[in-house]
């Protein structure tokens, strides 16, 4: 029976680049896993081997640390746009680039008074630490004439400790779960959205700001909403930034219910007041939606992990 080629791609996935930009005594940390998908008119290299239209996936990791020079990182997704860009218009067979990047972000460690620093240093404004709250994403895709940017954040651990409840659900013979009128609320917020901006004639927005609003207002509604259950809570969310951000007009949730079951005291002589829980790992409820513009239509995949 024949076969045919169906959907191919090749790069250089995870390339870890650190920039460091200094500005005189204070520096500046971009620190980037930068995943390179390359596609087009490469039939021959499956079919045949000839590797006559095949940029070496080391080439594709050169790039992106000469990248890092070159153009430097002002951002996530403008460095990943300079990249796709690059890709599909310096090399004649490929046709479409696709960047993948996370972001490990780093704050400023606060120094203690003058006395304690080493001799001469007036401020320390070299040293860091790992943020240990999300992991920024993005992905870029470019084919020549149109933009796809998705970015958005993972392992973003939130908690509402009451202002939750979850009650009047469907019941059958299976069903244990008692009903709850003031729970905790926790989840690890996976989430990705969708910018309108696909063109180059159009006016680019500022990845940094957007980024920064758009993990404040999730954030913002998550502490702000009551909850009567987590799909309520998710929608609140992302109707918050669609609302808030104008360059958004789509964002996919994928939230697990990080369980916290009261423990009973009661065999030691002693009454739960809502107070001592055991945290769950496994399993766990996933709740996962998409919230729109109205009258724009879905782009972002349904399975996050497979984007």
């Amino acid at each position: 029976m024949p076969t045919i080629l169906g959907q191919n791609q090749y790069g250089k996935a995870e390339n870890r680049v650190v920039k460091i930009t200094r500005d005189g005594g204070t520096h500046h940390i971009k620190d980037l896993n930068v995943s390179v998908a390359l596609s087009g008119d490469m039939d021959e290299v499956h079919l045949s081997g000839s590797n006559a239209n095949v940029l070496p996936t080391d080439t594709t990791k050169n790039t992106v640390y000469a990248f890092a020079k070159e153009h430097g990182i002002e951002s996530a997704e403008q460095f990943g746009i300079h990249l796709a860009r690059h890709f599909v218009t310096s090399q004649e067979p490929i046709h479409r680039a696709r960047i993948r990047i996370e972001e490990y972000a780093w704050e400023r460690i606060d120094t203690s008074d003058g006395n304690s620093r080493f001799i001469g240093a007036d401020e320390v404004k070299h040293s860091f630490v790992r943020k240990g709250q999300e992991t920024r994403t993005t992905q870029i895709t470019f084919d020549g004439e149109t933009w796809q940017v998705i970015s958005g954040l993972k392992d973003l651990t939130v908690m509402n400790s009451t202002n939750s409840e979850f009650w009047g659900y469907i019941k059958d013979k299976y069903t244990t779960l008692q009903e709850a009128y003031d729970r905790i609320l926790a989840t690890q917020v996976s989430s990705q959205w969708r910018y309108s901006w696909s063109s180059d004639e159009e006016r680019m927005p500022n990845w940094e700001k957007s980024y920064a609003q758009a993990k404040k207002h999730m954030l913002q509604a998550f502490a702000e909403s009551y909850s009567l259950s987590l799909q309520q809570t998710l929608y609140q969310m992302g109707a918050r930034v669609i609302n808030s951000r104008s360059e958004i007009d789509e964002i996919r949730f994928s939230l697990p219910n990080k369980h916290h079951f009261l423990v009973d005291l009661e065999p030691f002589g002693l009454k739960n007041d809502n107070e001592v829980y055991f945290a769950a790992d496994r399993p766990y409820g996933l709740i996962e939606a998409t919230i729109l513009r109205d009258g724009v239509e879905p782009q972002i995949p349904v399975d996050l992990t497979n984007l």
